[in-house]
């Protein structure tokens, strides 16, 4: 059975490694989306930063383009479940078998903290956050198990991320475990112009929101 776990974690962290994958095609976004600037910053060049603050070993799946160790999944392209297995084996060649958070690059909002409290989630299982009802495998920590499974079902034909991380085995963190370090904001991916686009906007409000002062926000006083 699941284990649904709604209890924050205990402080320190055991070694966990990081995949971040920039091998999309981004076909429906129509330009690289690891390159793409937002906030002042390449989409992946900012969250192997931030990856880089949790993580004891970054490996990025893709083209190489943000100057950590990296590597490719064969064919290029070839989708998110032969990434993970192509880190996978990355990560074993540089001496780090344990688990690791696996992150799609065009994550613009997925901060520090939060991969904090998935890295530091006690166990060594796998742990997939929840949000508004949907699972996120690619803003997850996978176990050692699902990540050696990611090349076993590459092997036999598969493609998507249906069976993996297993659901039987993972932890699922609903809002109540991941609110305090997160917004359902944080975990917005970017897959078109139009998802940008609307990205932007929110951005420019929240900074514009947060120029004002409660007494600016509720307007000038009535008379």
């Amino acid at each position: 059975m699941t284990r649904r776990a709604a209890a924050p974690p205990p402080r320190g962290r055991p070694v966990v490694g990081a995949l971040l994958l920039t091998g999309g095609s981004s076909r429906r976004m129509g330009r690289d989306k690891a390159t793409m600037v937002v906030a002042g910053e390449p989409l992946a060049t900012r969250l192997a930063r931030v990856l880089g603050e949790v993580a004891d070993l970054v490996v990025e799946v893709g083209p190489g383009r943000t100057g950590c160790t990296a590597t490719s999944e064969l064919p290029p392209g070839a989708g998110p479940l032969a990434a993970v297995a192509a880190g996978r084996a990355a990560l074993l060649e540089h001496g780090l078998d344990a688990p690791a958070l696996v992150c799609a690059c065009d994550l613009p909002a997925v901060g520090p903290a939060l991969l904090e409290l998935l890295a530091r989630w006690p166990g060594t299982g796998s742990v997939l956050p929840v949000v508004e009802g949907r699972e996120q495998p690619l803003c997850a920590r996978w176990s050692r198990e699902d990540l050696d499974a990611a090349g076993t079902l590459l092997g036999s034909g598969e493609r998507s991320l249906r069976s993996v991380p297993s659901r039987d085995r993972a932890v699922l963190l609903g809002e109540d475990a991941w609110s305090a370090v997160a917004t359902a904001a944080d975990f917005v991916d970017l897959d078109t112009p139009e998802d940008l686009d609307a990205y932007d906007r929110a951005r420019a409000s929240r900074r514009r929101s947060e120029r004002l002062g409660p007494r600016d926000r509720r307007g000038p006083p009535r008379r």
